[in-house]
C-alpha cells in the first residue's frame, strides 16, 4: 500500500495538498515501510481546476493521500481518482509516526476502508 504525504520536509506532514510542492510517497508492506521517491509537485498553475488534476496526477499511485489541509471540492477529487484522503490529526505530525500507525492498523483487524485498500491492486504505473 502507497500512501503520499504532503510535507515541506520528509519529517512532518505540514502542508495543505493544494499548495504542497512535493510529496514524498511510501509503501507498506508487511512489518515495514520504505520511502519509495519524492515528486515534485511545483508546478505554479493559475487556474483551479487544473492545479487539483495536476496535483491529484502527481499521487496517482498512492492509495493514501495524507495532508495537513484539503478542501471539499479537492478532497472529492481525490476520491474520485481512486486515493483515500486522510488529514493529520494534530499540526506537524511526524510522518513516520503515521506510517508505524498504519502498520499497527494493517495488522490488528483493520477498519473496513483499509480492507478495502488493502486488496485493491493499485495497476497504474507498477510495470515502471
Amino acid at each position: 500500500m502507497k500512501i503520499a504525504f504532503a510535507s515541506t520536509d520528509n519529517l512532518l506532514v505540514n502542508e495543505h495538498f493544494g499548495w504542497c510542492k512535493c510529496f514524498y510517497m511510501y509503501e507498506l508492506e508487511n512489518d515495514s515501510f520504505t520511502f519509495l521517491q519524492s515528486i515534485d509537485a511545483s508546478a505554479e498553475l493559475s487556474d483551479e481546476s487544473e492545479k487539483l488534476s495536476y496535483k491529484i496526477n502527481c499521487v496517482k499511485d498512492a492509495h493514501i493521500l495524507y495532508v495537513a489541509q484539503i478542501g471539499p471540492k479537492a478532497s472529492m477529487l481525490v476520491k474520485n481518482a481512486g486515493i483515500f484522503a486522510m488529514r493529520a490529526t494534530k499540526e506537524d505530525e511526524s510522518i513516520k509516526e503515521v506510517l508505524e500507525s498504519l502498520l499497527k492498523l494493517t495488522k490488528n483487524n483493520p477498519p473496513l476502508w483499509m480492507q478495502r485498500l488493502l486488496h485493491v491492486p493499485r495497476t497504474t504505473n507498477d510495470s515502471e
